[in-house]
């Protein structure tokens, strides 16, 4: 089933396959999760996030239409989710690099060379912490943008589909993002 693409697997559950289900979700679980939890900066309201992005999908798969993208989709539906569950709670949103120190030191590990000298350490964490300071500075909106692209690796217009934002707008919160980064950068 690994060979399969997303709309292939969701014609082969809507046949009557579930096991193309349990691979299609599995697929996509930890992407979702990871997407849900700089959202919402937290791992119990991730895995609840994630949970009914997943039975929303389940849910709602008959409508998917298979002729587009699943990746835009299912990260469209789990953006949905963050909303609602942001509504809920009553909470500001929050990104990954918010969430406290032990979160920052796990993005940094991401950054970093596995066998760099310790000057070269020690300059790459002051970098990586100015550099989650000035994300986490950012709007929100500028925020989402610059993780669906660089963290998620979707494309401008997946980012555009599962913002339900215009492509053009997506493109602008990019570039606006990466000149604000510049300018706080270099103003530290």
């Amino acid at each position: 089933m690994q060979e399969l693409s997303d709309p292939q697997l969701v014609a082969e559950y809507l046949s009557g396959d579930q096991k193309a289900l349990e691979f299609l979700f599995s697929r996509w679980l930890g992407p979702i999760y990871a997407f849900l939890y700089r959202r919402l900066g937290n791992a119990p309201d991730a895995e609840d996030a994630a949970q009914e992005t997943f039975v929303k999908c389940w849910r709602n798969l008959k409508k998917f239409d298979q002729t587009k993208s699943f990746k835009p989709w299912i990260f469209r539906i789990a953006h949905n989710t963050a909303v609602d569950f942001l509504r809920k709670k009553k909470m500001p949103v929050f990104s990954q690099l918010d969430s406290g120190a032990e979160e920052a030191e796990r993005f940094e590990e991401t950054l970093a060379d596995p066998s760099p000298l310790p000057a070269e350490l020690y300059e790459r964490k002051n970098l990586a912490e100015e550099l989650a300071r000035a994300v986490a500075s950012l709007a929100p909106a500028y925020r989402d943008v610059l993780f669906l692209h660089y963290n998620d690796h979707l494309t401008f217009q997946e980012i555009a589909e599962t913002l339900d934002e215009p492509l053009n707008t997506v493109k602008s919160r990019h570039l606006r993002a990466l000149v604000a980064l510049k300018k706080l950068l270099r103003a530290d």
